[in-house]
């Protein structure tokens, strides 16, 4: 009896993901930032089943989502709250099943209709990706809803490596992309 209730300890223990404690989720989470905005941000983390919680409550204008260890690699990001509700309705429509398709094609008729609030000015989501958090890269996402390619002077592509783009002009969730060359 003893083997197997050892067995089955291990087993549900090797399956789940390792949860990093509150500390080590924050301090994960505020590496896209600036050193100076760090100690303000909000921070949400998540728990075993992946789900996403408060773990911090900030005093500037910053959010951040800590790396959810039940997936792949390492990848935080952080973004200026005027996303929110962007970002909100993105964990919303996940966590209701649907795919990344449906996800997109809902907020884009919300935004379309006014039901989904959009920065009315630039507002930049910093992502630190990569296999793990020795090799992540970081990258920016400055969100400029509906602006096109004729609106900002900028190219569809990326001229040089790490050049400055916009990406799905004339969109709800047009951005201009900055990813730097990888490490």
């Amino acid at each position: 009896m003893k083997y197997l209730l050892a067995l089955l300890t291990f087993i549900i223990f090797e399956t789940q993901a390792q949860i990093p404690n509150s500390d080590q989720q924050i301090a994960e989470a505020v590496l896209p930032l600036d050193e100076g905005d760090r100690d303000g941000a909000t921070v949400m983390g998540f728990d075993a089943e992946s789900n996403i919680f408060l773990l911090r409550k900030g005093t500037n204008k910053l959010i951040c989502l800590a790396d959810d260890p039940n997936n792949k690699g390492f990848s935080v990001a952080c973004y200026h709250e005027d996303l929110e509700p962007f970002m909100e309705r993105g964990r919303t429509l996940r966590a209701q099943g649907k795919d990344r398709g449906e996800v997109e094609k809902i907020r884009e008729e919300e935004a379309k209709a006014g039901k989904l609030k959009m920065p009315e000015k630039a507002s930049t989501l910093y992502v630190m990706s990569g296999t793990d958090k020795g090799s992540a890269n970081l990258r920016w996402v400055v969100y400029i809803p509906w602006a096109t390619a004729e609106t900002t002077g900028l190219p569809i592509k990326p001229l040089v490596a790490g050049g400055p783009w916009i990406m799905f002009p004339g969109t709800y969730r047009a951005h201009i992309m900055i990813t730097p060359p990888s490490n």
